[in-house]
């Protein structure tokens, strides 16, 4: 069995997706620190041809309170945030395809960051037709005070994992010869390029799945996220 493990993200990349496409069983940590920085809550999207970041507003919080433990932002305003997507994309071809999906997730009155994100999650995987069994770390019954690539390996041991597949980013972080003591493989997903026309700028790469589903049909999404990628 293929398991791959990430944080949480709001509306990520394809590369995300199609990490979820290649495993059968796809854990989410909600039981990990909020990083700033990151890419939680964030994303990027198109405006005049360039990228531009959206995100989510939290209420503020300890930094070291888990994802689990963050809230949005009292003053979050939703109809805000989907006016940015409508303003963005509304004469992109598949905007009609694509904006409720968006009103839906934008819309969730989940207070919490992470079953917000979850969420969403949940709903752009059926959106995309995606089967992938998704799990909930702190669900899973190991010694969640374990780190990094331990903490990875008794997760995939829960489960019964015998491959472990991890986004390329990754790669210098891992040993495969560790894994393989646990009977685990390790390997590396590796996105192809996907270019697609975007109001016929230069196209602007691993902007978030929306802007994806925006100027391509879902046939093309699926396909892409299902077969465009190696693993290594």
């Amino acid at each position: 069995m293929r398991v791959g493990i990430m944080q949480p993200y709001f509306l990520p990349y394809i590369g995300y997706y199609q990490l979820i496409a290649a495993v059968d069983v796809f854990i989410v940590y909600d039981n990990i620190k909020y990083t700033k920085k990151g890419w939680i809550n964030r994303n990027r999207m198109l405006r005049n041809g360039t990228d531009v970041m959206f995100s989510l507003p939290l209420k503020k919080g300890s930094d070291y309170f888990y994802v689990v433990q963050r809230e949005l932002a009292g003053d979050f305003d939703r109809g805000k945030l989907l006016n940015q997507f409508r303003e963005r994309y509304a004469h992109a071809p598949y905007f009609v395809q694509t904006y409720p999906m968006l009103e839906d997730i934008i819309n969730s009155e989940e207070r919490n960051l992470f079953r917000y994100i979850y969420n969403a999650l949940l709903q752009s995987c059926e959106h995309l037709g995606l089967k992938t069994e998704i799990r909930i770390s702190s669900d899973i019954e190991i010694d969640h005070e374990q780190k990094g690539q331990d903490k990875v390996i008794a997760l995939c041991e829960a489960v019964g994992a015998d491959t472990y597949i991890n986004a390329i980013g990754g790669i210098e972080l891992y040993s495969r010869e560790h894994f393989k003591a646990f009977s685990i493989d390790l390997n590396f997903i590796k996105s192809s390029s996907f270019e697609y026309p975007q109001f016929g700028s230069t196209f602007v790469p691993w902007l978030s799945i929306v802007d994806v589903l925006m100027f391509n049909s879902l046939d093309t999404v699926h396909d892409c996220v299902t077969t465009n990628y190696e693993l290594v």
